[in-house]
């Protein structure tokens, strides 16, 4: 949703000068490193043994189907309900399809993954949908009629990534009510052939969303072990993804788009596209292909450059480093959303009373009024924001650390991460000027 208030605005917001602040936060990047360097030498995390199991109650509770059944309807029912909006409702920014798509959907699917674990495939109405199927035609639950490809991983996730920031940040008619249900309409097609075709296994590869709130889920307490819930260091549950092709592109993709997002209204940027064209699709469209691509270009090169034992190849570094940029990236969407979350979401949650524009209270939300404290408060907000993304890079630097250790020759455990270290201060330098300069 194009709305400028999403962004930070600007430098002046910053109780410190800018420069100060990038400097800051490069220098805990490479002081974090010399302190791991020094004091962590052997590899901590291992899926196999890593947390302590949680309450028994609790496992029972989070594994139980009532519980299940229970988000599946409640998803299902808020699916129905902001889809008859959609529909039946006036084609206007006030139309609260529109914020839940791009906001509560979009942005809110951090926060909830990062407190509950993967939230979106609890509450997914295209695997919803996909189980009832199944159940109707006697299909057994998450098969389909082929194994799903391993060498396709995530490429589909990212390509549907890449198809929702384009629709967001590029196509003109982004707040239209028309395109927005026919990419809505075609993504739950996709994903119900699909499933039909590759069982669940698809689902959990190629649903952007819900491979989105996977990955960042991974930063969440919750994990499972040998089907127990247990509880786990954000770190030691990000050490459990598992590298699959076309996991770099995801990474790229959500970095990637979230930082053509700062450049996209930044003075340089629209200077130029007002003197090559009349409309801003084309350059748009190539920038944030540049920008998805570069990032993932940048992590290729800065892992593969590197020696490797023999049970590795260079060419799998790429991937078994990937996850290290998840808090990055969760850390910058923090840092770049936080504001468009709680106004735009607050005003999403009144206009979902209202779904038709007739006057209507469904929810009994429709005369709450948008608290903009945050707005108000450009100190509290501009450090927030600059912590978000330093701390964000502090913990990649932690999890590739770990993950290098463990990986790579005991001659190359530091200088092998060099060229990623360097990698990492550039998204730094290049996601606070962004943020701060755009």
């Amino acid at each position: 949703m194009r709305i400028s208030a999403h962004g930070l605005g600007g430098a002046k917001d910053l109780p410190i000068p800018s420069e100060l602040a990038i400097a800051g936060a490069v220098a805990a990047l490479v002081i974090s490193f010399t302190v791991l360097a020094v004091a962590w030498r052997e590899p901590r995390y291992d899926a196999a043994t890593s947390g302590r199991p949680a309450p028994a109650w609790l496992d029972r509770l989070v594994s139980s189907r009532a519980l299940a059944v229970t988000a599946r309807v409640l998803g299902m029912a808020f699916f129905l309900y902001v889809a008859a909006a959609a529909v039946f409702g006036k084609d206007s920014l006030i139309n609260p399809f529109l914020g839940t798509f791009y906001v509560l959907l979009w942005v809110g699917l951090v926060p909830a993954s990062l407190l509950l674990g993967p939230f979106f495939r609890a509450v997914s109405p295209a695997r919803t949908i996909a189980m009832l199927f199944a159940k109707v035609s006697g299909v057994p639950e998450g098969e389909g009629m082929y194994a799903y490809p391993a060498r396709l991983g995530y490429w589909p996730a990212a390509a549907g990534l890449f198809a929702f920031v384009w629709l967001e940040l590029v196509y003109p008619g982004s707040t239209d009510l028309g395109p927005v249900r026919l990419w809505v309409a075609a993504y739950l097609g996709i994903m119900l052939i699909g499933s039909a075709v590759w069982g669940t296994t698809f689902l959990a590869r190629a649903d952007p969303f819900e491979v989105y709130s996977s990955l960042v889920a991974k930063l969440s307490v919750w994990g499972r072990r040998d089907s127990l819930l247990v509880i786990r260091s954000p770190l030691a549950n990000l050490d459990t993804v598992v590298p699959r092709p076309g996991l770099v592109a995801v990474v790229g993709v959500l970095f990637g788009s979230t930082a053509f997002d700062s450049f996209r209204e930044s003075t340089p940027w629209l200077t130029l596209v007002q003197s090559w064209s009349t409309s801003r699709v084309l350059p748009d469209t190539l920038a944030l292909v540049v920008f998805s691509a570069g990032v993932a270009l940048v992590l290729t090169a800065a892992t593969m450059a590197t020696g490797t034992t023999s049970a590795t190849s260079r060419r799998e570094l790429p991937s078994l480093f990937a996850h290290s940029v998840v808090p990055i990236i969760v850390g910058y969407v923090t840092a770049h959303y936080l504001t468009y979350l709680v106004e735009y979401g607050q005003q999403t949650l009144i206009q979902l009373s209202d779904p038709f524009s007739r006057g209507d209270d469904y929810l009994g939300t429709a005369d709450l009024q948008v608290s903009y404290w945050i707005s108000t408060h450009p100190t509290f907000l501009a450090v927030t924001k600059v912590l978000a993304v330093a701390l964000g890079h502090v913990v990649g630097v932690v999890a590739a650390h770990d993950r290098a250790i463990r990986l790579l020759p005991r001659r190359h455990q530091l200088t092998g991460q060099l060229p990623l270290l360097v990698a990492m201060v550039g998204f730094t330098v290049g996601g606070l000027y962004l943020l701060f300069a755009a």
